[in-house]
């Protein structure tokens, strides 16, 4: 059973840097595509990111394009979201989720409903 489990939240600055990790565990991280997204509450769960495995290929939403960046090490069995410049409206719970390679609609990477396995998620808040 796949597990993730999220770290590196917590309070930053706007115009400040985290560095979230995303640890895999439970089955073979090169057959799955990994997504960052984001949720506050009362709103919508909403994509940050994907980095699929098979083409290396990158996906971002518009509101992170050039300010966050996702990477992979799946000796490691990690997935990294670095968050550069980050803005108050950045505030909210981070999770990674999984989906397996052969089941996944990547034109439909931004749908929560692509992915099978979810982490408990991580605070981060952009204040002064």
């Amino acid at each position: 059973q796949v597990q993730l489990v999220e770290s590196g939240g917590g309070l930053v600055q706007p115009g400040g840097s985290l560095t979230l990790s995303c640890a895999f565990s439970g089955a073979t991280m090169d057959f799955y595509a990994i997504a960052w997204f984001r949720q506050v509450p009362g709103k919508k769960r909403e994509a940050v990111s994907l980095i699929d495995n098979r083409t290396g290929e990158m996906y971002y939403a518009d509101f992170v394009k050039g300010r966050f960046t996702i990477s992979r090490d799946n000796a490691e069995k990690t997935v990294n979201l670095q968050m550069n410049s980050l803005k108050s409206e950045d505030t909210a719970a981070y999770y990674c989720a999984a989906a397996h390679e052969e089941r996944l609609f990547l034109q439909r990477w931004f749908d929560q409903f692509e992915y099978e396995y979810w982490g408990q998620g991580t605070q981060v808040t952009v204040s002064s």
